[in-house]
């Protein structure tokens, strides 16, 4: 029964070229940082990844973008990768931007079975060229689909071996939207604890939707921006 696998070697098999991957985090934070590297590291290419964002030039999904390895980038924000920029200006990048909102809603429906859903994000923008519009109670709805990748990848803080997941504060963000949303999920923990010490109460993701777990060997947490507020000297001193 148990989920978990001792490298990440035993689970780069599910990783092939021109697969669909969906991937937790949100900027750098809670990003499955270990998996990425071992994507890149595998070298697989032509991939459809759909994120929040793209990560850093050098860290998180940046570094799939070093060697080419994304064709479509589906995501909310491309901000801080100028990488990204220089591929997509070069039409060497497929991109779709998706309001925040509505692409958490649109793996939310994936994983939860709902082939698609109407909003009013996006009528009357760019968003909404080429999608179905409707009108229910007097306001326009443009229809959305919802996301299902063959692969997800996602970092969480606590595991037991079902597969029982725990987010912690803020590292939680897209990634049990992205645990549901894959027919393979494959998750690195920071801890692994053992069946019954997780508290059923206060597990995010049930182990149903999870196929894959791994200790991660490291977890940086690299700060995407650091600002420090100026000190004022006490001119009584």
């Amino acid at each position: 029964m148990s989920k978990v696998v001792e490298s990440l070697s035993d689970v780069m098999h599910h990783i092939e070229d021109g697969l669909t991957l969906v991937v937790g985090g949100f900027g750098l934070c809670g990003i499955p940082e270990n998996l990425i590297q071992a994507v890149k590291e595998k070298g697989v290419r032509r991939l459809t990844v759909v994120s929040n964002n793209c990560g850093v030039d050098d860290f998180g999904l940046g570094l799939l973008l070093e060697e080419k390895q994304i064709d479509k980038m589906i995501a909310s924000y491309v901000g801080e990768n100028k990488r990204f920029e220089q591929q997509f200006l070069n039409g060497e990048l497929d991109v779709e931007l998706v309001p925040q909102g509505t692409l958490a809603e649109r793996l939310r429906a994936g994983g939860a079975g709902i082939p698609a859903f109407y909003t009013a994000t996006g009528v009357g923008t760019e968003v909404a060229v080429g999608k179905e519009e409707r009108e229910f109670a007097g306001k326009s709805f443009i229809l959305e689909e919802g996301i299902v990748g063959d692969v997800a990848l996602v970092h969480a803080w606590k595991a037991d071996p079902f597969g029982n997941l725990v987010f912690r504060k803020t590292a939680r963000n897209f990634n049990p939207l992205v645990a549901a949303a894959g027919k393979v999920t494959i998750v690195e923990v920071e801890q692994l604890v053992g069946v019954g010490e997780l508290n059923p109460d206060e597990i995010h993701t049930p182990g149903i939707y999870v196929q894959h777990v791994i200790v991660a060997e490291k977890v940086e947490k690299r700060i995407e921006k650091r600002t420090v507020a100026a000190v004022k000297e006490d001119a009584s001193l």
